[in-house]
């Protein structure tokens, strides 16, 4: 198995994703060029239930999961944000119970979005390495499932945009990409690389 999901793998992964949300839009605002002096086109994923493109990643991770593994109590997951808010989505479509554990002080509005997907949050610690450690406590004292901050499964989901995106504008020169865990680049290389495209990162 290659580090990268396949175009086929992630072309799966669509009928999942498109359970829980619709593709989102693409739109080159007419302003911005004017601004950039360019053609730009800005891939929309505030369009999706949880306002991120991390709404893609755990529906396609929880399918996986629970294709293998029978008797799951639950899920478990650390975060400070949308990870935890699509860890709850997932949660809602295949009728687990969901704890969210996020550090003292995280954005309330984070927290009530969390809520609001179904989540039960638990606030500990003072950082995001301290509310980890008590998922993973709580995951091994009450046999939940902990689901990871990054996989290979999340790729797929991600993939999912960049598919939306390439197979509407194939000829992009240049896709700019934010970097947290890296899930948007890598499942972005895999899906440029599946449709034998020559954008550059």
């Amino acid at each position: 198995m290659s580090l990268l999901p396949t175009l086929e793998e992630i072309q799966a992964a669509q009928k999942l994703v498109y359970e829980v949300m619709q593709p989102t839009p693409q739109i080159s605002w007419p302003l911005l060029n004017q601004r950039l002096e360019a053609q730009v086109w800005v891939k929309h994923e505030n369009h999706t239930p949880i306002g991120a493109f991390k709404a893609r990643t755990a529906i396609v991770y929880a399918a996986e999961l629970f294709k293998h593994s029978n008797g799951i109590k639950g899920l478990i997951t650390a975060t400070r944000g949308n990870h935890g808010q699509s860890v709850a989505l997932a949660g809602q479509r295949f009728n687990v119970p969901v704890t969210i554990v996020v550090p003292h002080g995280n954005s309330s509005e984070k927290n009530a979005a969390m809520r609001g997907q179904g989540g039960n949050l638990i606030e500990f610690g003072s950082d995001f390495q301290e509310a980890r450690e008590h998922a993973q406590q709580l995951a091994a004292e009450q046999g939940l499932h902990s689901v990871p901050p990054f996989h290979r499964e999340f790729l797929k989901g991600v993939g999912t945009y960049w598919l939306e995106l390439f197979s509407a504008i194939p000829d992009l020169d240049v896709a700019y990409v934010p970097i947290g865990m890296g899930s948007g680049i890598c499942s972005g290389c895999a899906v440029r690389n599946g449709m034998n495209l020559k954008t550059k990162f």
